[in-house]
Parts: C-alpha cells; sequence; structure tokens
C-alpha cells in the first residue's frame, strides 16, 4: 500500500513540474505623444493647475451657481464633477503630467524635440508629480490653508523647468534647448 501511495505522490509530482508555464502578459503598447509639448502643457497642466491655483479665492466645498458663459475658471467647482472632487482631478492631473512630459518623441512647437534625456528636465518632471501629490492629499483633507500652501508648491515646480526651458530663450525658437 506504501508503495501505490508513493507512485501517486511521485506521478502528482511529476505531472505538476512538467506543466507549460502561464502565457507571458501581453506587451503594453508603447508611450506615444500625439502633441506638442506646448500643447499638452497647454491642454493638461494649466487648466489643472489654475483649478488648484482657484483654491486660494474659492472654497470648493462651498455651494456655488451654475457655471454661465464668461464665468470665470472658478466657477468649475459647480460642473458635475465640481467641488473638491475637481481639485482632487486636477491634482491627479498634474502626477500624470510627469508621465507625458517624459515621452520619447514628442517635440517642442519650434520643432526641437523636448529635452526628456536632461536629469535636470526628469527632476523637474518629478517635481510637479510630488507637488501633484501635495496638492492631491490637501484636497482630499479638504483644507483651505494647505491649498493656499500647496498652491506655491504647484507654482515652484512649474517655474523651475519654466524658467530654464521656456522663458530664459529669448526667441520661442530657442525653447527646448538643454
Amino acid at each position: 500500500m506504501k508503495r501505490v501511495y508513493g507512485l501517486v505522490a511521485l506521478s502528482i509530482f511529476f505531472v505538476s513540474c512538467t506543466q507549460a508555464p502561464p502565457p507571458a502578459a501581453p506587451a503594453a503598447p508603447a508611450a506615444k505623444p500625439y502633441g506638442t509639448l506646448a500643447q499638452m502643457m497647454r491642454g493638461i497642466p494649466f487648466p489643472n493647475s489654475n483649478i488648484i491655483f482657484d483654491t486660494q479665492t474659492t472654497d470648493p466645498g462651498a455651494p456655488q451657481k451654475p457655471a454661465e458663459a464668461g464665468a470665470p475658471a472658478s466657477q468649475t467647482f459647480a460642473g458635475v464633477y465640481g467641488g473638491w472632487q475637481a481639485v482632487e482631478n486636477a491634482a491627479i492631473s498634474l502626477q500624470e503630467t510627469a508621465n507625458l512630459l517624459l515621452i520619447p518623441g514628442r517635440m517642442c512647437e519650434n520643432g526641437r524635440p523636448a529635452p526628456v534625456d536632461q536629469e535636470d528636465y526628469k527632476k523637474w518632471a518629478q517635481g510637479l508629480a510630488d507637488a501633484g501629490a501635495a496638492a492631491l492629499k490637501a484636497a482630499q483633507a479638504k483644507n483651505i490653508d494647505q491649498m493656499v500652501e500647496v498652491s506655491g508648491t504647484v507654482s515652484d515646480a512649474c517655474a523651475a523647468c519654466h524658467e530654464k526651458y521656456r522663458d530664459t530663450p529669448k526667441q520661442p525658437e530657442d525653447r527646448c534647448i538643454p
């Protein structure tokens, strides 16, 4: 009887060892830029940082009037995904922008490649992600004082990169030069 149990155990062992490995997960599609650096910046972090900046003067949790044509950006808090959720979404958008900034192949508005291989550029992209994380934490706490403070953090994160790659060149064609 012991011999039968031994053969069964040995058979189970061999069968389990000879099974094919699970199939490999499909490769993720490669990240691909769709717009220039300027288009991406104007479309994602610019409007979302303004939502964060608006919290310095407008409480997202306060009752809001429905947005009207020509209303200031602070009317964003009155939308379907308004209030503090709009601020949280804006903070997450800033974090995600850090990833978009580093996609190889993105071009600047002047036709030059974005400086994605420059260490300072990578560091400042991470600074934007960190600022977005700080803004998210403040928004989740629904704390206006923290939002005022984090607005400066967001501004500083943007200014670090802008100073070298956007504002220092006197001509647009000189932007994005390391």
